[in-house]
C-alpha cells in the first residue's frame, strides 16, 4: 500500500508498506478522507511537541471497515471514524474516565504513525459509527471534539462571556461549542478574514482584531466592564498565552487548548488576585465525539463551513507547504483517497 511519510521537518516522501494484517482486538480501515490540522502543520514545520521523525501523519480520519476483530456492533464495509488517542486502560487517568490524558497515550500521527495511508489498523475500541454522515463530516468530528472538550472543561454557562483567542480550525470549533452552550462568544485574532468568517459562518457577533484594536478597551466595552469569565487559548503561541491572563474576569477560568514547547509565564499577583482557575484541555473523550455528532445531525454545526481546500492524496507532497501560508486562506484542507 501507499503511504506518505514526513521524513524530517519540511519533507514528505511517498513510500510503500505492507498492507496491515488483522491483529486481535484491531480493525483495518480503508481510508477515504484525511483532514489536516495544526498538529500536522506544526509537525511539518518542526515545532510540534511529543514528536519524532520519520512519522506518518494523519489523525482526522474516515473510511470503511475491511476487517475487524473484537468490534461488536460494527460490520465489514461500515463507514467509521476513530478516536485517535490510543490509551492503556489501566493508568490513573484511564481508571478515572480520562483516557484523553492517559499516562501512556499514543496519538496516531504524533507518538505513532497515523493514517496517511491506503489502509490503517486501529484498536477496535477506538471505532466510532459513521451513521449517515459523509466521509467529510466524519473526518471533521475529531477537531470539533477538541473544541467541545475545551468548553466542557470550562463548564461554560449560558449568558457568560467567553473569549476565544485564535480563529484557526480548533478555535473556530471552540467558538461553535461555546455558542451552542449559550455563551456570548468573543473571537480574538489578527487575521481579518478569519474574523469575518466567524461573523458570517458561525454567527459570532463579537470579534476583535488584535492588531487594530485596543483589546482591553474592546473587551471592557463588550462586557460592560466585567471582562470575560472564560478565556480559552487556541493559538499555541507563547506570547498570546502569556498575555491573555489580563483579559480574564476576577474569579474566571483560563483554559489552554493550544500547545507550545516553551515555558508559560505571567504575573503571579495578577493570577492570584483573580483567584484564577487555570487548566489545560487535552484531546477529547467519546462523550465529546458523541456531542459533536449530535450537533451535526441537528444542524447546530455545519462541517462544510470549514473545508476550504481539497486535494487528492497523490498531490499532498506538492501542496502541503502552501497550506501553511496565511495568504492562501486555508481553514481546513481535506485529502481524498481512491481505495474501495
Amino acid at each position: 500500500m501507499k503511504i506518505l511519510s514526513c521524513t524530517s521537518p519540511g519533507n514528505f516522501e511517498y513510500q510503500t508498506q505492507e498492507t496491515p494484517i488483522l491483529q486481535p482486538g484491531h480493525t483495518i480501515i480503508a481510508i477515504k478522507r484525511i483532514g489536516i490540522c495544526g498538529t500536522d502543520l506544526h509537525a511539518f514545520e518542526g515545532t510540534q511537541p511529543y514528536f519524532s521523525y520519520p512519522r506518518i501523519l494523519g489523525h482526522e480520519l474516515s473510511g470503511n471497515i475491511v476487517a475487524a476483530s473484537d468490534a461488536p456492533g460494527f460490520s465489514i464495509g461500515e463507514k467509521v471514524t476513530i478516536i485517535p488517542y490510543f490509551n492503556c486502560g489501566t493508568c490513573i487517568a484511564c481508571i478515572n474516565n480520562k483516557p484523553n490524558c492517559c499516562t501512556q497515550i499514543k496519538v496516531c500521527g504524533v507518538h505513532i504513525d497515523g493514517g496517511m495511508a491506503d489502509y490503517f489498523s486501529v484498536p477496535s475500541y477506538s471505532l466510532v459509527h459513521g451513521d449517515d454522515l459523509s466521509y467529510e463530516e466524519l473526518a471533521l468530528i475529531e477537531p470539533l471534539a477538541i473544541g467541545a472538550h475545551g468548553i466542557d472543561r470550562a463548564k461554560v454557562q449560558p449568558g457568560e462571556f467567553v473569549l476565544v483567542v485564535g480563529a484557526g480550525p480548533i478555535g473556530l470549533g471552540t467558538m461553535e461549542f461555546a455558542r451552542i452552550a449559550g455563551a456570548q462568544v468573543i473571537a480574538l485574532d489578527i487575521n481579518e478574514s478569519r474574523l469575518a468568517f466567524c461573523k458570517e459562518k458561525l454567527a459570532i457577533h463579537h470579534t476583535i482584531n488584535a492588531k487594530e484594536t485596543n483589546i482591553m478597551e474592546a473587551l471592557a466595552t463588550i462586557t460592560s466592564g466585567q471582562m470575560p469569565t472564560v478565556v480559552i487559548d487556541c493559538t499555541g503561541n507563547q506570547q498570546a498565552i502569556n498575555n491573555a491572563l489580563q483579559y480574564l474576569a476576577h474569579g474566571g477560568r483560563y483554559v489552554l487548548i493550544g500547545l507550545q514547547k516553551e515555558m508559560i509565564s505571567f504575573s503571579h499577583p495578577e493570577f492570584h488576585k483573580r483567584e484564577t482557575t487555570l487548566m489545560s484541555s487535552r484531546n477529547a473523550t467519546r462523550d465529546n465525539f458523541n456531542h459533536v455528532i449530535a450537533c451535526i445531525k441537528n444542524k447546530q454545526v455545519n462541517p462544510a463551513n470549514y473545508i476550504t481546500h481539497t486535494t487528492h492524496f497523490d498531490n499532498v507532497k506538492n501542496e502541503f507547504a502552501n497550506w501553511l501560508n496565511p495568504a492562501n486562506g486555508v481553514i481546513k484542507a481535506m485529502i481524498t483517497m481512491d481505495n474501495l
